[in-house]
């Protein structure tokens, strides 16, 4: 793949509205976050998830845009600690793509999961190279996402800020590797240019008041996806 041919893969977390689902992948997202771990901030209801993702699906087939109506994105549901069976039936009744696992989920809780995983890493600011470089390839091979993050105590993510990039050189570029952690419109190009990832996540970085701004999820992509 040349330089010129590379475009990442952008997940849009966070989404709590059909408006924002339809906004993010017309300006070219690849993945749509609703998040479902309890007591944080940008919470649903497994209701209110189930009626985003609907609305989003529905206006997608309707919609006059082809990559909408063709393609759209995969919606992924967030989760954290919390019970196998509710979470897989909640991927169900949700109609996601994929479930991301935010917590301390062991090895026989994801492989009991029904959908395809999304395994956050949070990286602790000891963590060494070798030692990450290990665990994302044990989660590829098991044909996993991974997703690569700044480790903050009792936050599972979403933290607005960034980790050291220094450590993930020569493991973000890595095929299935979403790189997180402090992504906004003015920093997505450098962390690009330094770490091609196969994908980049936002939340916080295309939020206003800690509401989803269209803008900055245009601005987002535009930077990250440049045409």
């Amino acid at each position: 793949m040349t330089k010129m041919s590379y475009q990442p893969k952008v997940k849009i977390c966070g989404i709590r509205d059909g408006d924002s689902a339809v906004e993010a992948v017309r300006a070219g997202a690849d993945f749509l976050g609703v998040v479902l771990v309890e007591g944080v901030r940008r919470q649903l209801t497994r209701f209110q998830a189930q009626e985003v993702v609907r609305n989003y699906r529905i206006r997608a087939r309707d919609h006059r845009i082809k990559r909408l109506r063709q393609k759209g994105a995969k919606v992924v549901g967030l989760f954290r600690n919390q019970d196998v069976r509710w979470v897989n039936k909640t991927a169900q009744e949700v109609d996601l793509d994929c479930v991301q696992l935010n917590g301390e989920e062991d090895e026989a809780y994801m492989r009991a999961m029904w959908k395809p995983v999304i395994r956050q890493v949070r990286i602790k600011s000891d963590m060494s190279q070798d030692e990450l470089s290990d665990l994302v390839d044990h989660h590829l091979s098991l044909d996993r996402i991974v997703l690569l993050d700044r480790y903050e105590e009792n936050q599972p993510g979403g933290t607005g800020k960034t980790f050291d990039w220094g450590i993930a050189e020569g493991i973000a570029n890595r095929e299935g590797v979403l790189l997180a952690g402090g992504l906004y419109p003015e920093n997505v190009g450098d962390a690009i240019q330094q770490l091609s990832p196969w994908g980049v996540d936002v939340s916080t970085g295309v939020e206003t008041d800690g509401i989803e701004d269209h803008s900055k999820i245009r601005a987002f992509i535009e930077t990250a996806k440049p045409v």
